[in-house]
C-alpha cells in the first residue's frame, strides 16, 4: 500500500536544534511535510527550519509534551508521525510504519530504540527507561520495551486520546490512553545514534529522573475501560 504525499504530517519538536536540522529535514520522506514545533529556540533553528522548506510552527509554552501537541493540533494530514529533532532518529524509517498504520495493521506503531556505538544512548537514561517500561507492562499489559519518540497514528484518534501532559509524559500518556481505548500497538526496532548536541531531558540523571516522576504521575491515571494489544 503506498502513501499519498498529502497523507502525512511529521511532527519534529525543536528546542536548540540548528546543528541537527539540516539531517533530519533532509531524511523527510518525499511529499511528506516536516513541521518543526520550535519550543523557544535561540540558535536560529525556527529560520533555518524554514529556509530548509519546513513548516514552522511556534509554541511558547515550554515542554517537550506542548510542543509535540502543537504540532498534532497544526497538522492537516490524517497520519500523524512524530520524531525527535536531534539526528538521534531517521525520520525516513517512519516509511514502514505508515503503511501499517494506513493498511489497518496496527493503530499506533513505535520505534524501539537500538543503540549504535558509544554514546548513542547513556547508561541513565536506558536506566530510566527500563523502569518506566516495567512500569508500563504492569499498568497495560503490554510487551513493550521502549517509549522512544518515533511513532505513527491516525490524526483524529490520537485528538481523541484527549492528551493533557505537557512535558515528558506526553510519550508515555499516549501509549497508555491508546491502550485504555483498545487500541492495536506495534513496536518495531530502529538504530539510535549519537544525539547532536545536549538532551533537553535525559542529559543528566537528575534530568533523566524528573522524566520518570513525571511519567510516574502519567500511570497513576485510572484505567479505561478496554485494553490494547501489541504486536
Amino acid at each position: 500500500m503506498t502513501t499519498t504525499p498529502s497523507d502525512v504530517d511529521v511532527v519534529l519538536p525543536c528546542l536548540n536544534e540548528a546543528e541537527a536540522l539540516p539531517w533530519v529535514l533532509e531524511r523527510i520522506p518525499p511529499g511528506w511535510r516536516a513541521l518543526v514545533v520550535d519550543n523557544g529556540s535561540t540558535d536560529g533553528s525556527a529560520s533555518l527550519a524554514h529556509a530548509l522548506g519546513a513548516t514552522v510552527v511556534h509554541e511558547p509554552r515550554r515542554g517537550f509534551g506542548a510542543a509535540c501537541d502543537a504540532g498534532l493540533r497544526a497538522a492537516t494530514a490524517d497520519v500523524v508521525c512524530f520524531c525527535d529533532c536531534d539526528a538521534s532518529l531517521d525520520p525516513s524509517l517512519l516509511v514502514p510504519f505508515v503503511r501499517e498504520v494506513r493498511g489497518g495493521d496496527a493503530d499506533l506503531v513505535l520505534g524501539r530504540r537500538r543503540p549504535q556505538g558509544r554514546g548513542a544512548w547513556p547508561a541513565h537514561a536506558r536506566v530510566g527507561n527500563l523502569a518506566l517500561a516495567r512500569m508500563l507492562r504492569r499498568r497495560t499489559g503490554l510487551r513493550l520495551h521502549d517509549l522512544g519518540p518515533l511513532r505513527a497514528a491516525r490524526r483524529e484518534p490520537l485528538l481523541a486520546l484527549g492528551l493533557t501532559d505537557r512535558r515528558s509524559g506526553y510519550p508515555l500518556q499516549m501509549v497508555v490512553r491508546a491502550a485504555d481505548a483498545g487500541w492495536r500497538i506495534a513496536e518495531h526496532d530502529v538504530p539510535y545514534l549519537p544525539r547532536s548536541g545536549a538532551s533537553k531531558v535525559t542529559g543528566t540523571w537528575r534530568g533523566t529522573w524528573q522524566a520518570v516522576r513525571d511519567m510516574s504521575r502519567v500511570l497513576g491515571e485510572t484505567p479505561a475501560h478496554g485494553g490494547g494489544t501489541v504486536r
